[in-house]
């Protein structure tokens, strides 16, 4: 960690795990949030989106894993195919774990995870700074319906906002890889533009 708070480069000069935000017009209108975890992305439905603002705590509920080549994905998923809608790539960027041991030494991220928190730094194009995922209902509870849920939340650094909600409007938020609206990669696709 730099002296400003901010981590700096990884020691081993390795490029670090990248990160995206989706937001996704289904069934019911939300953000997949994914992080690059042993060569998947693992990700997260966040119904309200995540937020900047350290007081609003995030429902965030597990979801099947993806390739790392879906951070890349933004278009139309056709009528029939699970989880049909618009999708655009809302952010992106890469995000440096922050798990330490009682020792100080690292803690793998996977293994924050399997332990039900895992704090990180996140360096994109709109989130910016420290966020943990915390489980609080793991998925073998009678009420939880087989679904583990956890909590998005953003720490209380220099980068948080507050006083304002810290979420972004999906239905007028932009795609960091084209700068396209939902509306604009719906009506695209319709008229066959491609991605």
């Amino acid at each position: 960690m730099r002296n400003d708070g901010v981590p700096g480069p990884r020691p081993d000069g390795a490029p670090r795990p990248c990160f995206v935000v989706q937001i996704h017009d289904a069934r019911r209108m939300h953000f997949d949030f994914r992080l690059e975890v042993d060569g998947v992305l693992k990700s997260w439905a966040v119904p309200r989106g995540p937020s900047e603002n350290p007081s609003d705590r995030r429902l965030a509920v597990e979801t099947e894993d993806h390739p790392l080549e879906y951070r890349e994905f933004e278009g139309v998923i056709p009528q029939g195919e699970s989880g049909s809608g618009t999708v655009i790539v809302w952010d992106q960027g890469t995000y440096e774990p922050l798990g330490h041991d009682q020792q100080g030494g690292a803690v793998p991220f996977a293994e924050s995870l399997a332990l039900g928190h895992a704090t990180f730094w996140l360096h994109g194009s709109k989130l910016h700074g420290e966020f943990a995922l915390t489980r609080f209902r793991v998925g073998d509870e009678p009420e939880s319906g087989g679904r583990e849920a956890w909590l998005l939340i953003k720490a209380a650094d220099r980068l948080a906002v507050r006083g304002r909600p810290g979420s972004p409007d999906p239905y007028h938020a932009r795609s960091a890889r084209t700068g396209r609206t939902l509306h604009q990669v719906a009506l695209a696709a319709a008229r066959g533009d491609g991605d």
